[in-house]
């Protein structure tokens, strides 16, 4: 049986965003991953546990599903409910998505699913989070794939969020409004930045560190403009660009990255691995965020409060 996610009883609901963990295959770099983990965790007791992709680096596994069970097998551990999105290396080599989800099925506290089969991508989905008497949905989650290379040659760099994944998240919005006949405030999770990404930072509207270029699609396939239009979506989390994790506020929508976690991958000494922490509360629409470090540091974030 699925678990259940709800606020808790004082209003709270906090998330962990770990992301590009690049896991490959247990060796000592793994292993001091696998620290940032177990600290993090310890310190901010989440309600649910979401990996924005690259869980592991498929080209450097040995057995690749061993290794997506390995990344798994810790949150299982847990007993903590968690959900992902792939990034554009846990595919690319020894397993497929399809079969790395169905991998994920096995698990008793996975909330993760294919999503459906007539989109693009493999882990197109969403999450309720009930209120804290667990009678209604008070907050969505939405989880899309961003894929990973450009499937147009010429074109070439990453893949984008294609237009069948935005029309169903379109409709998903729009039922959900529907039903409790107003907007339902909800998150965004996916790996590959938005182009958006770029131009929040120029405006200078920013809270962070930005490290590196932004890595996104050369293809602007639209998705801001739908969470726009649909007005649900306050704030979007991503990773793959691990040397970047500021977030900023562009027409009311927060565009925050993760902190790179993972030490199997490109990184510097000066720039320590950790995680995003965000917390939701019951009835408002804002929320609050924040990162530790794997040296136990928190960093506070102060932007304006979405209203």
């Amino acid at each position: 049986m699925k678990s259940t996610l709800r606020f808790r009883d004082d209003g709270t609901f906090k998330i962990v965003q770990f992301t590009d963990v690049h896991w490959r295959n247990g060796n000592e770099r793994d292993l001091s991953t696998r620290k940032v983990l177990d600290l993090v965790l310890k310190e901010d007791k989440p309600d649910l546990i979401v990996f924005t992709g690259d869980l592991i680096d498929s080209t450097h596994c040995e057995d690749v599903k061993r290794s997506f069970r390995e990344v798994l097998d810790f949150a299982e551990h847990a007993a903590t409910p968690f959900a992902f999105v792939f990034g554009n290396h846990d595919s690319e080599a020894g397993a497929t998505r399809e079969e790395l989800m169905e991998i994920a099925q096995e698990y008793a506290y996975n909330l993760a699913e294919a999503g459906p089969s007539d989109i693009d991508g493999v882990g197109n989905y969403l999450l309720s989070i009930l209120d804290h008497k667990e009678e209604a949905p008070v907050h969505t989650l939405y989880f899309l794939d961003s894929g990973s290379y450009a499937p147009a040659e010429p074109i070439g760099g990453y893949e984008w969020i294609h237009h069948s994944q935005i029309q169903w998240y379109a409709e998903e919005a729009k039922k959900r409004a529907e039903l409790r006949q107003e907007s339902i405030p909800a998150l965004a999770f996916f790996h590959i930045p938005l182009p958006e990404y770029t131009e929040v930072w120029e405006k200078g509207a920013c809270i962070g560190n930005k490290l590196e270029n932004v890595c996104s699609p050369r293809i602007n396939s639209g998705l801001f403009t739908q969470l726009l239009e649909s007005g649900d979506v306050v704030g979007t989390f991503v990773g793959h660009d691990h040397l970047n994790d500021y977030e900023g506020d562009l027409y009311g929508i927060r565009l925050c990255y993760g902190r790179a976690t993972g030490y199997s991958t490109y990184g510097r000494e000066d720039f320590e691995r950790g995680a995003r922490i965000i917390q939701l509360r019951e009835g408002e629409k804002s929320f609050t965020t924040w990162i530790r470090l794997a040296n136990g540091q928190v960093i506070e974030e102060k932007l304006p409060v979405n209203s």
